[in-house]
């Protein structure tokens, strides 16, 4: 195979531009073992500027954890948001949740499988109130119940 068509992607090696990309190169620098993780956190990256259009993000290594994380704002003038990339194999701990509420930003983590999906999820420091779930459903079920109980 020659050295062109391993740059244009052919014959095995779609990903070799990934490899080149200059934030992929940063990562590298930071010297993070977990490849797995490594290739999560790019994808995200990508998903972040590119796709979402997140604006100042970066990538920072947590040396307790041996991790990548990300940081970034949604838009000018937001605050910085962290993002911890995860292949979606990899199992969290505790430890390493707090690890990350504790620096005290907004937080994401983002399960990454192996198709390259991408899945956020908003941590908190505690339990969260989520929306009620919006239909004529809820509405229904509510008279329903009333009637049962008043022809008791």
């Amino acid at each position: 195979m020659s050295s062109e068509q391993e740059e244009a992607g052919e014959e095995g090696a779609p990903h070799i531009w990934i490899l080149r990309h200059p934030v992929y190169q940063q990562m590298k620098d930071l010297q993070v073992e977990d490849s797995a993780q490594m290739h999560a956190a790019f994808l995200v990256y990508l998903d972040l500027t590119e796709v979402r259009q997140w604006k100042e993000v970066s990538c920072v290594k947590s040396s307790e954890l041996k991790l990548f994380l990300l940081e970034g704002r949604e838009n000018e003038g937001a605050p910085v948001q962290t993002v911890l990339p995860l292949p979606a194999h990899r199992s969290l701990t505790h430890h390493s949740i707090r690890h990350v509420l504790d620096r005290g930003f907004p937080m994401l983590l983002c399960a990454v499988a192996s198709d390259s999906t991408l899945v956020y999820q908003r941590l908190t420091d505690g339990l969260a109130t989520p929306d009620p779930p919006v239909g004529p459903f809820q509405d229904v079920g509510r008279r329903q119940s009333r009637k049962r109980r008043h022809q008791h």
